[in-house]
């Protein structure tokens, strides 16, 4: 008896599990500011002062939280293939023959991110690709699939 092999998902189960992981993104991003606010007041700063909006220290809390939910997204792909959003809609990462590499993990969060900040174009993008695949996927080698119901 021959396996089906997994199904390629909709746009709609990748933007759900989007959704799903800015929770835990947001909460960390929440410890990271956490951290630079007290530092900022243990550096000598008035307990009333905030950080000056686009002030070197205010762009690298910025680059810090977008280091910390790479880590988030590239780790948890790495260990298996999902983070805490896939799960709910059975989504897994996987890359062309193997398991997906450090690298190309990476380059997928980079590219993911610069999709983002396009409006989404590179997941809209998912409608019309012939494979279902958005731009990430393309650039990084790897795809998601939709894995088959357990029982």
């Amino acid at each position: 008896m021959a396996s089906t092999p997994p199904a390629r998902p909709y746009i709609g189960w990748r933007l759900f599990a989007l959704f799903y992981d800015f929770w835990p993104v947001a909460a960390l991003w929440m410890l990271v500011s956490a951290a630079f606010t007290v530092g900022y007041y243990v550096a000598g700063h008035a307990a009333r002062e905030n950080i000056q909006p686009f002030s070197l220290l205010a762009w690298l809390l910025w680059l810090t939280c977008w280091l910390v939910a790479g880590a988030y997204a590239v780790v948890s792909w790495r260990r298996g293939g999902q983070t805490l959003g896939m799960r709910p809609w059975r989504l897994r990462v996987v890359g062309g023959d193997s398991a997906p590499g450090w690298r190309s993990l990476a380059l997928r969060y980079l590219v993911g991110t610069a999709s983002l900040l396009l409006g989404g174009l590179g997941f809209w993008w998912a409608w019309i690709d012939r494979d279902r695949l958005t731009w990430h996927d393309r650039v990084s080698g790897t795809r998601v699939e939709r894995l088959a119901k357990k029982g």
